[in-house]
Order: structure tokens, then C-alpha cells, then sequence
């Protein structure tokens, strides 16, 4: 008899899920390097589980947060330590994807928005990476969603 507990199987990630991580993997890209846009989402079209993704919300994210970026970037500005050049550019790709989301993704709610950054941020990024990404889009939430954020208070 094995004494050793069954290993739990992961839960199944959501189309959405899958959506924001590849389009984190295109800004990465985008971020380090400043390949063509198109050339990056080509690449990221042949990984596996692209299928799997919400390709409506990849599309959006990846290309709104680059089209957006510097809109992003002075909204972040006003909540980040540093220049948004210095931060690491997971954690910069993390917090375009949440400023985005919060910016144009009414209908997820805003806590919704913040938690998936978070937990790419934990997925992707840093040791305490997310515990940023989680303060930094609170306080951008309230510029975003201030009803949202007054109505949860």
C-alpha cells in the first residue's frame, strides 16, 4: 500500500487565463527586444494551448497594450517607484495587461481584473512581484473604476 497522498491535479486554466498569459509573453517580447508586433503574435499563434485561448481577449490585450502603451504607462506612472522603463518587464507586461483591463474590460469586474494580475505575477514574475502588481493596481483602480472602487468601499 503507498502511504504517500495522490498528487491533486491542477485546475484546468480558463480561456481567458490562457489569453492573458500569452499575451504577457508577446509584451515580454515586445518589451525586451521591440519586435514587430505582428511577428510576435505570429510566434505566439504556434505555442501549444494557443487554441485553447480566448483569441478575442488575446487579441485585444496584446495589441491594446502596446497601441496603448504609453497611455498605460503615465496611468501606472503615478503609482509605481520608478520609471516604468526600470521595472522588470514582466512586471511591466503584468501591470499593462491590468491597466488595460481596468482601462477597457468593464465588463470583468475590477477586483476580477486585479486577482488575474496577481496570479500571473505569482505564475511569471518576481518572489514578491505580486504583492507590487496587487498595490500598484489597487491604486490605479481608483483612477480607473472610481465608482466600482466607491461602491465596494
Amino acid at each position: 500500500m503507498n502511504d504517500t497522498p495522490a498528487k491533486k491535479r491542477a485546475p484546468a486554466k480558463s480561456a481567458r487565463r490562457r489569453s492573458r498569459e500569452l499575451a504577457l509573453q508577446g509584451l515580454y517580447q515586445w518589451l525586451v527586444t521591440g519586435d514587430d508586433i505582428g511577428v510576435i503574435d505570429a510566434h505566439n499563434q504556434e505555442q501549444d494551448g494557443f487554441a485553447k485561448a480566448d483569441r478575442k481577449h488575446y487579441d485585444l490585450l496584446l495589441n491594446g497594450c502596446v497601441q496603448e502603451a504609453a497611455d498605460l504607462d503615465a496611468i501606472l506612472t503615478r503609482h509605481v517607484d520608478r520609471k516604468t522603463t526600470e521595472l522588470s518587464p514582466i512586471e511591466h507586461g503584468i501591470l499593462l495587461i491590468g491597466a488595460y483591463e481596468l482601462k477597457h474590460c468593464v465588463d470583468i469586474p475590477y477586483k476580477v481584473a486585479i486577482n488575474e494580475a496577481v496570479e500571473l505575477a505569482k505564475s511569471f514574475g518576481g518572489t514578491d512581484g505580486h504583492k507590487y502588481v496587487n498595490g500598484v493596481l489597487d491604486h490605479a483602480a481608483v483612477d480607473l473604476r472610481p465608482l466600482e472602487v466607491k461602491a465596494r468601499a
